[in-house]
């Protein structure tokens, strides 16, 4: 696929307007009032909110649906390879997606109709959003937050078929708030009043307290997590169970325990949304569901001929001390089943809390290797990446790339093959799966 129409057009926007996030409906409010508001005019949307596993409950979702006969609209940011990654059009056989030329003229059409007033990229392209998902059929869209909730940009559907909030943990505190309840109250902004509403497995009982009692304000038929719907494991599948009753299906696809939480999620939500998801359709979708760059692991490609034989190699974008410890605990897993002894290549933003990401590795990985993210203008140089890595109690060396790190593995490996994590921000996920020739389709 080529990519240089809209690639062209969303450059030439970000030497108009800030890349970055400005909290605030009005802008996009008013665009979309002069688009004729295609957000009024979407199939069945379910929002999903969350500090992490929103993209995965969007692919679990995306899957159910799809393995059920329907047609998906699916949204997704931040994107890792292409601007298109983030536009999935509903088709038959399965979402695909958006076409260049489609994308560059709706772009342009977005940025027609804003006359150069003030507005972020973000905010153009949530519009984007709108415009493609209101002008091809779908029998619903799953349409994921950018930032926050309250004030993000795609908060302007009135009436979502469900609201889905996901785990909540400290991330974006400069936009959020530094304390965990104030997070969840941003979240907690997509609840429309009387819309149903999922809440997703919660690690904070004081986050869980603030969606239900917004919920419950809002008089919004609520179903949460371990209280009203779960998953868990027996016999290597994973069960499922509401008030419908149990179903047994296929441990989903995902590797990790936290992807049953997630798979939960996504089915409650696609009930909660109204679309009957049956036994077989079910099955079908633990087994086929695929989101890149969360513990996805690599098996061919320009960076994988460079590491050291037989090693097994996984990419993961999680970026927060909450993520660190779902991926630590995943790999725990792994180590559990097929012993290796496990090394960390890591590049990471200065957005984010990389000491408290690092200390879910300690006494898991061997050593970790630092590198630049060339791809982010906020990426943490790689001598004081292992600083903070070292801070978390872990063997850490600066090295300049990914290729390098895994060549040095390759030419000093002694002993059995390692297992390699290469993640830490999906600005550098992204950039790691460019440069390995496997961009996601």
């Amino acid at each position: 696929m080529t990519t240089l129409s809209a690639e062209r057009e969303i450059e030439h926007l970000m030497t108009l307007h800030p890349k970055g996030f400005d909290l605030s409906l009005d802008r996009v409010t008013r665009l979309l009032e002069r688009l004729g508001n295609p957000q009024d005019r979407l199939p069945p949307v379910i929002h999903i909110a969350g500090t992490n596993g929103k993209g995965s409950c969007a692919a679990f979702s995306r899957a159910l649906l799809e393995a059920a006969g329907h047609l998906v609209h699916v949204h997704t940011s931040p994107h890792l390879v292409n601007w298109h990654e983030r536009y999935r059009l509903a088709a038959e056989g399965g979402g695909k997606l958006v076409d260049d030329d489609v994308f560059a003229e709706a772009i342009s059409r977005v940025a027609e109709a804003n006359q150069g007033q003030t507005i972020t990229v973000f905010e153009i392209l949530t519009a984007v959003t709108f415009v493609l998902f209101s002008e091809h059929p779908a029998e619903a869209a799953i349409i994921e937050v950018g930032l926050g909730g309250r004030f993000d940009a795609t908060n302007v559907i009135k009436r979502p078929a469900v609201s889905v909030i996901m785990p909540i943990s400290l991330d974006h505190e400069a936009y959020l708030g530094d304390r965990v309840e104030l997070i969840a109250a941003e979240k907690a902004g997509i609840m429309k009043r009387g819309c149903p509403v999922v809440i997703g497995a919660q690690e904070s009982d004081t986050a869980l307290q603030v969606l239900i009692e917004t919920a419950e304000r809002l008089d919004c038929p609520t179903v949460v997590y371990g209280q009203d719907f779960l998953a868990f494991e027996e016999n290597g599948r994973m069960v499922y169970q509401d008030e419908d009753g149990l179903m047994d299906l296929p441990s989903p696809r995902l590797p990790g325990r936290h992807q049953y939480a997630n798979a939960a999620a996504a089915i409650a939500a696609v009930k909660a949304a109204g679309f009957e998801i049956g036994h077989r359709a079910a099955e079908r979708a633990m087994t086929h569901v695929a989101w890149p760059a969360r513990m996805q692991k690599l098996t061919q490609g320009k960076l994988v001929d460079l590491a050291p034989k037989g090693a097994e190699i996984w990419l993961d974008g999680g970026h927060n001390p909450g993520a660190g410890i779902v991926i630590a605990e995943a790999l725990a897993e792994q180590e559990e089943k097929n012993p290796r002894p496990l090394v960390l290549i890591s590049g990471m933003i200065n957005t984010k809390d990389q000491t408290g990401y690092f200390s879910a590795f300690k006494g898991l990985a061997r050593h970790v290797y630092t590198v630049p993210v060339s791809s982010s203008d906020a990426g943490v140089p790689n001598d004081e990446l292992a600083l903070r890595a070292e801070e978390a109690g872990l063997s850490a060396e600066p090295v300049s790339s990914v290729a390098s790190a895994l060549m040095l593995l390759r030419d000093s490996w002694d002993g059995p093959a390692p297992r390699i994590l290469i993640g830490g921000s999906l600005y550098f996920a992204g950039a790691v799966l460019a440069e390995n020739g496997t961009p996601p389709t």
